[in-house]
Formats: structure tokens, C-alpha cells, sequence
């Protein structure tokens, strides 16, 4: 092999541990003992993402990549990785989801404005499967995403994040429009910490406890066994204000209406406990086995819409509060309903009592039982697990001599059980009960490959590194249906609606197992063709059991001007398959449509009732990728700017809702779907709409003494601006607004980390640029929100080598978030726009301790 230039940092034995295709980042300790503490140094520097050949420095990368450190992640009051990732990365995007139905229970990311599905997942280079969730509210672009759980990730166990800023599904498949973030797990053979925090937002609620553990042992003299583990409680948040209408019914007299009847907030969070392992064993002769995976699992809960005990319809009343729904438990026939008004006034709250309980005793209405009117409670369980295996190496003789292969074999589970609360089955009458287990959503996924990489001498200035490999895949789906009285027809339907209300259960007729397999197969060649030309190109062949086979390509490449300045280009196209649970998912929800609550239900795209609405099946979503950028590393200064377009055609989403008419339900229950009495609108997933988004990524990193200490800036800044470019009514254009217009066009983070003997100091300024506000997915309440700026920071004073306590806050001045016009947080009760991209709870401050053995 050619002597090593400035695009190959490595010797041949870390590109054999690192690179030999495609272990991504899976090194031991017992490999990297085997090279000098110099090239180690080297080596915790490079990124393992977005090469199939050797690890490079982010400066020699083609492509644009972010290196986080886990350090630098822990320096958060937050112990959510997603909002660790998007105070240190401005192009990616999280917004709180307080009444979301299951993005409650596990909120999307957005990277460069796409999906949250756009963004390919891996843990310590190899694909993550993806959460049993799929998203149909409070998410505007994220709308029928099905992306991977990546708040399951502790930051204690993280060695490093990279964050691939480029379109890479040539080179790692579906889903990678957007990007990849790559998750490496810690390797180390011995020491570890323990971490204790707890936190509470300035408005005195939201209160957390966390304890966090890792230990690095040897695992017989050639391997390690690294754990990590994260166990967690968090109190919800309220950030609410009275609704007009409950605070109406408590001037009327009524004093069963709760303080606050809905609360908009954080869900409560109860024994999140998450558990990861990794370990290598050398098997010598230049072979290694790896091992990784997970088990975690958590409580959550969360508010949900507050029913009127006047005018909820198919609960209290069918003809919008005039008068309350009365149902005849004996069949007696001496049973009307209660009117509301005495001519055209109002009765108060005494008035509608005395009415009420003058009733016959076979005479039931739901304000007898609930007469301050009910807010469910909707949450669950998520339990996610993993596994991966493996081994790697190199042929050492025959007709393979020479190459790294690296083959494994991952599976992976997540599990949602959905459950709603102080709720009812209006149509069991006096008998519902008021808990129910609706029902679990289980995503599946298997996967198994075979990589190759060979070092090719051909004269350049560096010997060509090519690649290959097969790769193959099942994905299943599951849908179980819920506890009966969850969905239950019962014998007052024609009166009262069915099903726990707010999310009812999923019926037998809904549940069900489906699979689908695929198959691929990529080469990807790396060439060095002078000291100052870098080119690669990818080549990658998929085939779907489902809707065929797709094929991607991908060129980059890089040329140095100078030993400091450097420019860069990449063009892929990619391609994001549909998942299995987008196709076959089957959902009722409620939701807010012109200030009214409404059941709406979600079929599959295929359906009847689909195909009438414009549904068709669902086929893969499309894209076209440019980048250009720019890189300076000199000294210790550190800067890259990187324009980039991203095109994408047939794009998944949710559709616009459609009226459901009798002769609509007449064929939903041809369909299969049982009570659709109680419908008024119908939805589902479909390829509508085409998108082009442009943007610029600016990144910098300056270190130098100063203070009489160590002192490190960093600057992020992301612009990215997003165009429908064609849609069709299926779409609608309110969904086309909340894709151009939610996220911020302009994101930034300023950092200043300073280090002395026994303190450390960390500050990072964020900017949130002006967004569209929207609450409650209603195009009724859409205002505009104006730019903010938070200030984070934290403080650690090292006892000694094992000790270390930290006090800090994110948010620290209280910055509020935009506020709704008093006429919306009238109709709702919320304070702030929920599409807030800095949140909607405030400043958080928090103390931790830190042992580190």
C-alpha cells in the first residue's frame, strides 16, 4: 500500500478495524491497543459515516458531516437525546407534540425539512429499525411519518454522534434523503461513571430525576464488554390557560369544571429504563466478533381534549348542546331528552341538575356522571429492544485474499400499547368502564448483510478502495386488537357513539400481521487520483415483494486548492421506500376541525373508501440531491459552508379530510369498519405532493488559550427553505402551508466552552428564526410567530479526578415562546403556539454529580 497522504489519517490496520466494509465504527479496544497512542488521537477525530473505505477527518470528508462528542451531548440539562441532537445540530428540528394522540408517546425529528422517515437511523453503523408509531397529528410535515424511537438512545452511553448532511440512500438504502445520524456506542475495556441529575422548569413544574451508569470491561484479554444504562422520571407540564367555554360553565355555576380542563404540556414520562450493551472480542488472525443492542422501555402520559358537558356530540349531546342526550336503560319509553334552554335562555348549571335528576331512574345521560364534563388522559407503553451480531476481518489467502468482510445480522422490535383514561364507550351507557387498553402497534424488522471492501493498486496516489455487498430485510407490522370495551358496539348506538372516546380501540376486523422482504445489492469505489482529487461513486439495486425494485446512484468528491482550503461536491439520487405500517395502518382519532371536535378515520390507501376520496397504493417516494460546499482547516480554525438542494418527488403524507357521507359509511362497513356511525371524516396516506428544498449549512471551530485556560467556539448555522412544488386537493393547501412555512427558515447556535484546572464553563446562544404558528392541526388557528433567542449554560467544578458537581439551565433568561392571540388560547385553553420551535415549557435549570472511575 502507497504511503498514506492528508485523505488517509489512518494506518492499514485501523482501516482493516474501522473500515473493512462497513462496520462503521464497531472498534475495539483490543485492535486500537495495537496502534500507538498518536494514531489513537487521530482516530477519535474521524468519521466512519458516508465512506465505505477508510475513516476520515471531517475536513477530508466529501460530504458534510458533524461530529458530536458524548461529552459534549451530556452538557444539557435535557436527557432526550432528540433535544441533545438539535441544540448542537441547527438543521435538525424537533417540535413538542402536547396533544398529538401517539407523538406524544415519541415525538419526530426533522433534518434539512424533511420527514422524520427522510432521515436513515444507524447505531454504530448499522440500520436502526424504526418506532411503531406512526405520526397523523401535531407533526405538519411529519403527518404519516413513521421514523425510528431515537429518544431510547442514552447520551451516557455514546462514544459520538455523526451527522451525515448529505443524501446517501446509493450508498445505505431507504429512508436516507435527508441525511444519516450514526449513534457509536462507547467501546472502552475499562472505567466508567455514574451521573445522578434532576431538574425543574422555572415554572415549577416538569420536575426530573435521572441515574445514569456506564462501565467498560475486559472481556478475556482480547475484548470488551461495555454497559450503559438510564433510568428516569419526568412530572408533566402545564402551559394552559381556563378554556372560554369551561370557564363559561363555571360562571353558569358549575363547580365540578377542573381548574384547568385541558392541559396543554409535556406528557408525565414514569420508569424510562434503558439499557445498552456493546462488546468486541479479537478472535485473532484479523478477525473480531462484535455484539450490540438494547432493551428499553417507558410509561408515558398525556392530555387530550376536553369534553364539553353540554355539546360534546355522541357523549352528552347529538344536536349541539340545545338539549342532552337521554337513553332508556329499561326499554320503558318514558325517556326525552333534557333541554338546555328555557326559551331562549340559557339554564344554569342548578337548572340542568334539578332537570337531570327529576329523570326517571331507567333515564340515563352522561352529565349525571361526568356533569363537569371529562378531559381523557391518552399515553401507554413503549417497549423497544435490539440486537446486532457480527464478525469482521480479512481473507488472508484464496480467491478472496485480501479483502475485509464484515457479516451480521440485526433484529429489532418496538411495541406500543395505547392507552386512554377517564374516558368512556358512550354507547355501553351507565356500564363503560372509564380505562381502557386500546390496542398496540408492533414494528419488526430483520436484517441481515454482507460487505466487502478491497484495496485496489492502480497507480494513483492511493490504492482505490472498492466496495460491495448484499444486504436483505423483513418488515412486519402488527396491529392487536384492544380490550373489548375499548371499540364495543354497545346497545345505545344509535344514540351515543362507540368506542373509548378520543382514541377508540382497534377492532378485530383491524387487526392483523403483514411482511414485506427486500433484497439489495450496491458497489461503492473511492479513488484518490492525485494528492489533491478525491472521487467516489455509488451504485445501489433494491427489490421491494411489494411495489419492485429501485436503483440509486450517488457521486462525490472533493479537491484540495490548498493544504488549508478544500471544495466539495456530491449528486445522488435516492429513494425512501413506504413502510408496512403506512400501508396498512387503521386508525380513529379525534381531532379539531373549525373549533370542533370531530372522529375522523384513517384507512388504508387502498380501501373503498380511499380509492373514492382519490386514495391509490402507495409507492416510493423519490429524490434528487446537490451539494456544493466549501472547507478551510487551518491552524486551530475550523469552517465549512455547504449549499445544497434536495428535490422530491411523490412524497408521502397524510391526506386533507374528506366528509363522510351515509352512502360512505354504507361502504366503510362493507370495508370492514365497524361503528362508523359516529364518523364525519376520513383520511389516509398517499403519494400527493412534489418538494424542493434548498439551503446553506454554515459550521466553524476556533480554539485557542485564553483566561488563563483552554477556550473553544463553535458556530452552527443552518437557512433551509422548503417549496411545494405541485399538489393536488388530496393534499390540500393548509398541509401545503405547514410544509413551507412551520419549520424556521433560519437556525443558529453560537458556543463558548472554557476549560481551567478545576472548572469548566459551557455557553451556547440559540437562534430560532420566525415560523408559522399553528395549533391543534386547525387551519383556524394559524398566526405568525416571531424569531427568538435562548441562552443555555452550564457550570462543573471538578472535586477531584473522580468527582465532578455541575449546576446549569437551558433557556436561561425565561424567553417565552409565542404567545396564541387571547381569541385562540379562548377556544382551547393553551398559551403558546405548539409548533414553537424552542418549545412551549421555558427555562429549565437542573444539578448534577458525576463519579468517573
Amino acid at each position: 500500500m502507497k504511503k498514506a497522504n492528508y485523505y488517509t489519517p489512518v494506518s492499514r490496520a485501523v482501516k482493516y478495524a474501522l473500515a473493512s466494509s462497513l462496520a462503521f465504527g464497531v472498534y475495539s479496544s483490543s485492535v486500537m491497543a495495537q496502534e500507538d497512542a498518536a494514531a489513537e488521537a487521530k482516530v477519535e477525530k474521524i468519521a466512519v459515516v458516508g465512506t465505505r473505505s477508510a475513516p476520515r477527518s471531517i475536513a477530508d470528508s466529501p460530504v458534510p458531516v458533524d461530529i458530536i462528542g458524548g461529552d459534549e451531548l451530556m452538557k444539557s440539562g435535557s436527557s432526550d437525546m432528540l433535544n441533545m441532537l438539535t441544540t448542537t445540530v441547527p438543521s435538525l428540528n424537533v417540535q413538542t407534540t402536547p396533544i398529538s394522540d401517539a407523538a406524544t408517546m415519541i415525538r419526530p425529528v426533522n433534518l434539512r425539512g424533511l420527514s422524520s422517515d427522510s432521515t436513515l437511523i444507524l447505531l454504530n453503523g448499522k440500520r436502526r429499525h424504526r418506532a411503531s408509531v406512526i405520526t397523523f397529528l401535531g407533526g405538519g410535515l411529519n403527518d404519516g411519518a413513521q421514523g425510528p424511537d431515537i429518544s431510547v438512545i442514552p447520551g451516557i452511553a455514546l462514544k459520538q454522534v455523526e451527522v451525515l448532511r448529505d443524501g446517501a440512500a446509493a450508498q445505505y438504502g431507504s429512508d436516507a434523503i435527508a441525511g444519516v445520524i450514526n449513534f457509536v456506542l462507547k467501546d472502552a475495556a475499562d472505567g466508567g461513571s455514574i451521573e445522578v441529575k434532576q431538574g425543574e422548569f422555572y415554572a415549577g413544574d416538569g420536575t426530573s430525576t435521572e441515574i445514569a451508569a456506564n462501565v467498560g470491561m475486559p472481556l478475556t484479554d482480547n475484548g470488551f464488554v461495555n454497559l450503559s444504562m438510564q433510568y428516569k422520571n419526568a412530572d408533566a407540564t402545564s402551559r394552559s390557560v381556563q378554556r372560554g367555554d369551561a370557564q363559561a360553565l363555571i360562571d353558569a355555576g358549575n363547580p365540578f369544571v377542573a381548574p384547568i380542563a385541558q392541559v396543554w404540556g409535556s406528557p408525565k414520562i414514569k420508569d424510562d429504563i434503558t439499557l445498552f450493551g456493546n462488546a468486541g472480542l479479537d478472535l485473532g488472525n484479523d478477525r473480531e466478533a462484535y455484539i450490540f443492542g438494547n432493551y428499553s422501555e417507558r410509561d408515558v402520559t398525556g392530555g387530550f381534549y376536553y369534553r364539553n358537558p353540554h355539546t360534546r356530540g355522541g357523549v352528552f349531546s347529538n344536536d349541539g348542546g340545545a338539549t342532552l342526550e337521554v337513553v332508556d336503560t329499561a326499554g320503558l319509553g318514558n325517556c326525552s331528552n333534557v333541554s338546555l334552554f328555557d326559551g331562549t335562555r340559557k339554564l344554569n348549571h342548578n337548572e340542568i341538575t334539578a332537570a337531570v335528576g327529576a329523570l326517571p331512574d331507567n333515564c340515563f345521560t352522561f352529565f349525571s356522571m361526568f356533569p363537569g364534563g371529562f378531559t381523557p388522559n391518552f399515553g401507554g407503553n413503549i417497549t423497544d429492544t435490539s440486537l446486532t451480531a457480527g464478525t469482521k476481518g480479512e481473507f488472508k489467502s484464496g480467491l478472496f485474499q485480501g479483502v475485509f468482510y464484515d457479516f451480521s445480522g440485526s433484529v429489532g422490535r418496538n411495541e406500543s400499547t395505547f392507552k386512554i383514561i377517564n374516558t368512556v364507550n358512550a354507547s355501553l351507557g351507565p356500564e363503560t368502564p372509564t380505562d381502557f387498553e386500546a390496542g398496540k402497534y408492533i414494528q419488526l424488522e430483520k436484517n441481515f448483510g454482507a460487505d466487502f471492501v478491497k484495496y485496489v493498486d492502480a497507480g494513483l496516489a492511493n490504492d482505490v478502495a472498492v466496495a460491495g455487498g448484499l444486504q436483505w430485510t423483513e418488515e412486519s407490522f402488527e396491529i392487536v386488537a384492544g380490550e373489548v370495551a375499548s371499540w364495543e358496539i354497545g346497545p345505545y348506538v344509535s344514540q351515543l357513539t362507540n368506542g373509548s372516546n378520543g382514541f377508540p380501540g382497534f377492532q378485530p376486523d383491524d387487526a392483523g400481521l403483514n411482511t414485506r422482504r427486500n433484497y439489495a445489492a450496491y458497489v461503492d469505489v473511492e479513488a484518490e487520483f492525485t494528492d489533491k482529487l478525491l472521487m467516489a461513486a455509488a451504485l445501489r439495486f433494491e427489490d421491494y415483494d411489494t411495489f419492485g425494485n429501485t436503483t440509486n446512484y450517488k457521486v462525490t468528491g472533493q479537491y484540495r486548492l490548498t493544504d488549508d482550503w478544500a471544495i466539495r461536491a456530491s449528486h445522488s439520487t435516492g429513494f425512501r421506500a413506504p413502510t408496512v405500517g403506512q400501508t396498512n395502518v387503521r386508525n380513529v382519532r379525534t381531532a379539531l376541525i373549525g373549533g370542533e371536535l370531530v372522529d375522523i378515520a384513517l384507512l388504508p390507501p387502498t380501501s373503498p373508501v380511499s380509492l373514492l376520496k382519490g386514495g391509490k397504493e402507495l409507492t416510493p417516494e423519490e429524490s434528487k440531491s446537490f451539494a456544493l460546499g466549501l472547507v478551510y482547516s487551518g491552524g486551530n480554525f475550523f469552517f465549512t459552508a455547504d449549499l445544497f438542494q434536495i428535490e422530491v418527488e411523490d412524497r408521502i403524507g397524510q391526506s386533507a379530510e374528506f366528509a363522510v357521507s351515509q352512502a360512505d359509511r354504507d361502504a366503510l362497513r362493507a370495508a370492514g369498519v365497524r361503528g362508523v356511525e359516529s364518523l364525519s371524516q376520513v383520511t389516509f396516506l398517499t403519494n400527493d405532493f412534489d418538494t424542493s428544498t434548498r439551503g446553506l449549512d454554515l459550521v466553524a471551530n476556533y480554539s485557542t488559550s485564553l483566561l488563563d485556560g483552554r477556550s473553544t467556539f463553535s458556530l452552527a448555522y443552518n437557512w433551509t427553505d422548503t417549496e411545494v412544488e405541485k399538489f393536488t386537493a388530496v393534499t390540500g393547501p393548509f398541509k401545503v402551508s405547514r410544509l413551507e412555512n412551520d419549520l424556521p427558515d433560519h437556525r443558529a447556535t453560537l458556543g463558548w466552552n472554557q476549560q481551567w484546572q478545576d472548572v469548566d464553563m459551557f455557553i451556547r446562544t440559540n437562534y430560532y428564526g420566525s415560523f408559522q404558528g399553528v395549533h391543534a392541526d386547525d387551519p383556524g388557528l394559524v398566526g405568525q410567530g416571531s424569531a427568538k433567542v435562548t441562552f443555555d449554560v452550564e457550570v462543573a467544578y471538578h472535586l477531584n479526578d473522580s468527582f465532578t458537581v455541575a449546576a446549569g439551565a437551558q433557556n436561561l433568561f425565561d424567553a417565552k415562546p409565542e404567545r396564541l392571540p387571547a381569541d385562540f388560547s379562548s377556544i382551547l385553553g393553551a398559551k403558546y403556539f405548539e409548533t414553537s420551535p424552542m418549545g412551549i415549557n421555558g427555562g429549565y435549570y437542573y444539578v448534577k454529580g458525576i463519579y468517573r472511575f
